[in-house]
Order: C-alpha cells, then structure tokens, then sequence
C-alpha cells in the first residue's frame, strides 16, 4: 500500500499550493523535493500578482484571476508575506485599451500620460514574500497530515512508489524529467535595496534600456531586473546590476540613496506554448503542472485547482 494518494514531484509555489489543494479536497498528499522549499528558485520571485510573459489565453486568464482573488482573500486574513500594494504601470507601446488580462485584477484604470509614455495604468496587486510564504504553505500542509520529503528523483516513474497517481511540478527539471524540449531557462537578475518608506509598485516593462520594476516590501525594495531567455549560468555581473539600479532610480527617484542589500539571480521555467497543464497522454496516472516561467505566483492558486481536478479524475 502507498502512503499517500498523490505524490506531487517539485517543491516549489505550483508543486505546494497544488499540493494544499489536494489537501483540501480529502486527499492524502506527500511532496517530493530535489532541493527544500526555502531554497527553490521561487525564493527569488519578486512575486508581485502580474502575467508576466504570457499569452493571451482564455484558460491562463481564468487562473490569474482566481489567483488574484485568493492572494487578496490571505492579505486580508493576514497570511505571512501577503500585502495588497497599489501599483502603477508606465507603458510605452501605443495604447488600443485595457491589456487581456485587466479583468482578472478587477479595479484597473487608465489614464494618458506624458511622452515617453503613453498611458498610465492602476491597479491592485498582491504581492508575496516567498520566503515566510513558502514556510506558511509547508506548515499548513504538515499540519493537515501532508509530507514535505527531500528526494531527488532520476525519473518521474520513480514517484510511483510512494503514490498512483503522481503531479509533476518540477519546473525547470521538466525538461528533463518529462523529455520537453519546450522548456528553457528565463534568467532573471534582482536588487535588494532598503525601502525608503515606499508602499507602492511602479512598472516599465517597455524601457528600451531593460525591463524596469520596483517592488517594495516590508523592510526592501526589490529592483529588476532582466527576463534573458535560453541562459543558464546564475553568475552576477556587477555592470548588470548597475544598470537595473539605474534604470529603477530614474523610473523611482526616492531610491537614489537607498543601499543594497543584496542581489538574487534565479531561473524562471519558462516554456514555449505557455504552461503544460495535462493528464500526459501516454501514461494517464501522470498530470503535469510546469511552464508558469515569471509567472508562477500570479497563476498558482487557480492552476492548482485545476490540477488538483485532473490528478483526482485519474
């Protein structure tokens, strides 16, 4: 007999929010890792709700805004990480109306503004401090009877032992794991700097200098950063950090004098055709759950449901 009913493979936002939602639904669920929570590449998330890099698609869509609601839902009940902040969003590119997904975030506005730009965009987003985040997914879990286990698996036929059915949220690993060429590195390259008192997340996605974000926090402001598709290597490059600086005290004035704190430099899983999210067709006790790229907090909740459904159809 197997200890648990689903075993979810990947320990990072989508494998224990995918994990939780089992959880709730009755199920027995233990979670394998290749690397603890804390050190996944979802510690350095900026994590702000927003569909970084992704298509329009009616069905990432109905994720980001069921995500949306619930992240909103656990700042209000006070969830560690949580925090609702106002954000503005400069754009560049000609502006035909509300982006696609302006109705997941429920309360955007827009407004003309003053070249380079060309309007103004407000609204809501949750953001999310990963790590006291993560530790509050990983204990809600183990409180209800889940497994967090450290295990690095050579195949995911390997995860058959521990339960029939098995999730794959192995992000990067996929590649490997579920033999997707579609899948690639986004290196992404983030500042730490003290927060000057600032409560509000400003974007430049369109700079033709680099993409440009501020994202306060509690007690820092994380500064971006870049979305470098195909590379692999996490190494800093001091004349890249530099330049994010620059760029985000121009689009932020009040940062001039912030100090840094730190950088961090992780791999988005990124994949071409978006998020798999599938019974895989040649082995129907096996759901995927991979792909989110930059977008894995903003698409997690409501993703989770989703394979949470497929996982307990099998």
């Amino acid at each position: 007999m197997t200890e648990a009913d689903v075993v979810v493979v990947g320990g990072g936002v989508v494998g224990l929010t995918t994990a939780l939602t089992l959880q709730g639904l009755g199920a027995r669920v233990t979670v394998l890792t290749a690397h603890d929570p804390a050190d996944t590449v979802s510690t350095v998330a900026a994590a702000v709700w927003y569909p970084s890099h992704t298509d329009e698609d009616p069905r990432v869509l109905r994720w980001a805004r069921d995500t949306h609601a619930e992240l909103r839902r656990q700042a209000a009940d006070g969830v560690p990480g949580v925090v609702d902040r106002p954000t503005r969003m400069w754009l560049r590119h000609p502006f035909a109306g509300p982006p696609w997904w302006a109705d997941a975030c429920g309360d955007l506005t827009a407004e003309p503004a003053e070249p380079p730009y060309t309007a103004l965009l407000r609204f809501t987003a949750p953001s999310v401090e990963m790590t006291p985040y993560l530790t509050w997914l990983r204990e809600r879990l183990e409180s209800g009877g889940g497994r967090v286990v450290r295990r690095a698996l050579g195949a995911l036929a390997d995860a058959y032992e521990v339960a029939p059915v098995v999730v794959n949220a192995t992000g990067l690993a996929a590649g490997r794991l579920a033999a997707d060429p579609a899948v690639y590195p986004a290196r992404g390259h983030v500042l730490l700097v003290a927060n000057p008192d600032l409560t509000v997340s400003v974007r430049d996605e369109g700079d033709p200098a680099g993409i440009t974000y501020v994202h306060p926090r509690r007690h820092d402001v994380v500064l971006g950063g870049t979305y470098e598709a195909g590379v692999w290597h996490t190494r800093p490059d001091p004349e890249e950090a530099a330049a994010i600086r620059r760029r985000c005290v121009a689009l932020v004035p009040q940062l001039a004098d912030a100090p840094v704190l730190g950088e961090r430099i992780g791999l988005r899983p990124a994949r071409h055709g978006g998020p798999r999210v599938e019974i895989d067709p040649a082995d129907g006790r096996l759901v995927h759950a991979y792909g989110h790229g930059g977008a894995g907090v903003t698409l997690s909740w409501g993703c989770a449901a989703e394979v949470a459904d497929l996982a307990l159809s099998v």
